[in-house]
């Protein structure tokens, strides 16, 4: 048996301990350490796909292994992240009003572990979803939640800062996080079929803005970056649906 068919899954494999780790950094605080391995877990996500190809070792197999191993690495972990955030923000003058009730109100932030169990789900039985996605893909949005915790910790930007301590943000972010996932829109996909720029000029020129805004803006240019996708893809739709 050829071992090329074992390659992909071993990195759908690796992206799931990753994720595993980062589960257990962001339950015990180090968010910034979860934020790290859910970077080099989305990165074995990637390869794992990309080797798939060009090995010619797609498999039924690996298709449900690669959506446990998102289950976690996108799925879980924003979710804690998400929890431990506002259960912090529930802690300032913000959350006064919110720490009165009996149901704590950060374990809401699971809503979008929740959200993107069902996404990962839908994607699974849909084959449209090739050139192009249907709502936001769970390690863009996992990428947009684990930068959070980064602009506080890191941030040069107080007002940045002073939002994503105010917990009613944070739900909105959330409600926003679980509504993208899930919705309708058309996003293109980071898929090269070639390297013309005719046929890719639109992932080109996203590759080109999201460098200018890591330079310029650091850690808040992440979240800036899934903002920028998801308006690219809206104002260029017609040209996704090829």
């Amino acid at each position: 048996m050829a071992i090329k068919k074992y390659i992909p899954n071993t990195f759908t494999m690796a992206n799931l301990f990753c994720g595993c780790m980062a589960t257990l950094f962001a339950m015990n605080n180090h968010l910034e350490w979860a934020a790290g391995f859910v970077a080099v877990g989305v990165f074995f996500d990637f390869f794992d796909g990309f080797f798939a190809r060009i090995l010619n070792a797609q498999s039924e197999l690996g298709l449900q292994l690669d959506s446990l191993a998102d289950m976690v690495t996108s799925g879980l972990v924003p979710g804690v992240v998400m929890y431990k955030l506002l259960d912090e923000a529930t802690g300032t003058p913000w959350g006064t009003v919110l720490t009165s009730l009996y149901f704590n109100i950060a374990y809401l932030g699971f809503a979008i572990t929740l959200a993107s169990a069902y996404r990962l789900a839908k994607f699974n039985i849909d084959s449209e979803q090739t050139s192009s996605f249907k709502g936001l893909p769970t390690p863009a949005n996992t990428i947009f939640i684990l930068s959070l915790p980064l602009i506080l910790l890191y941030g040069e930007y107080a007002f940045a800062e002073e939002a994503l301590k105010n917990p009613y943000v944070l739900l909105a972010i959330t409600a926003l996080s679980c509504w993208a996932l899930n919705s309708k829109m058309s996003l293109f996909a980071l898929k090269f079929k070639s390297w013309a720029f005719a046929e890719n000029k639109v992932r080109y020129a996203f590759l080109i803005l999201a460098a200018l805004l890591l330079i310029f803006f650091k850690f808040l240019g992440i979240p800036l970056i899934i903002i920028l996708y998801v308006v690219m893809s809206l104002l260029f739709r017609e040209k996704n649906q090829d």
